[in-house]
């Protein structure tokens, strides 16, 4: 099992749930393998207070964050996990197949990391607004005639699979492989890609880039490919001058 610290760096985000019945058994699941940390971002007011109240894990609900967006849940988070089937929708970055997402977990947690696992509505999972905010998007292979799990049931298998699969003991050293991070330097979090995602946004604004019809198509594959790049905290603060600079220089009269 993942140490108590290591549990610590991995939240659960529920993306406007709808069912408090799912709600109390993604709780229940993080319960049993030893995690705490729960977000629900937008959720229906109503389904939220009775999902609250549920027998068997009121602590870990009651000390849940409610969030407004996803990109506030996962703000401080330095790798956004989405979670879904692919039958429906074309990814648009890296799929890791649930069995190969321990080892590349422990990478991460080796290194610090912040951690979230997002899971969509039940009715339509995540969005495409939702999924570019995430760095990898995971698949739990199913049979071709049912892709798609129940949102309790998806989170348990999740966290059973990291939660005794990561370390193989407690001695046992982290997967070999590349990590998404170089272990020198610092990751960059969600926010602060947000941040340079926005700075860019309105530099390309000021520079007549593109129509203000394609403004939210922009915003979405910048968001995206920011988090391609795995870039590091510094990155980030020097991709942040360099725009900065040039969004002075274009609104500075002549």
């Amino acid at each position: 099992m993942l140490t108590e610290a290591q549990r610590d760096c991995l939240e659960v985000v529920l993306v406007s749930p709808r069912n408090p019945l799912n709600i109390g058994a993604a709780a229940r699941a993080m319960a049993n393998f030893g995690f705490h940390r729960l977000s629900v971002v937008a959720p229906f007011a109503p389904t939220w207070r009775e999902a609250r109240s549920a027998v068997g894990t009121p602590e870990l609900l009651l000390s849940a964050i409610e969030s407004a967006t996803l990109a506030e849940a996962v703000a401080g988070c330095t790798l956004v996990v989405g979670t879904g089937t692919l039958t429906c929708r074309k990814p648009e970055q890296k799929v890791v197949p649930l069995p190969d997402l321990a080892p590349l977990m422990a990478r991460e947690l080796a290194q610090g990391s912040r951690i979230a696992l997002v899971y969509g509505s039940e009715k339509h999972g995540l969005t495409r607004d939702d999924l570019s905010l995430c760095h990898i998007l995971v698949e739990i292979p199913t049979d071709p005639g049912q892709p798609s799990m129940n949102l309790g049931q998806a989170v348990a298998v999740c966290l059973y699979e990291l939660a005794t699969r990561a370390f193989p003991s407690p001695e046992a050293p982290p997967a070999e492989g590349a990590s998404l991070i170089p272990p020198a330097t610092s990751a960059a979090t969600s926010g602060h890609l947000d941040l340079l995602a926005e700075v860019i946004e309105e530099t390309m604004r000021a520079a007549g880039y593109s129509p203000k019809s394609m403004q939210a198509a922009n915003r979405h594959d910048l968001r995206l490919l920011l988090r391609r790049l795995a870039l590091s905290t510094r990155d980030v603060r020097r991709i942040l001058g360099l725009f900065r600079r040039i969004l002075w220089r274009l609104n500075a009269p002549q």
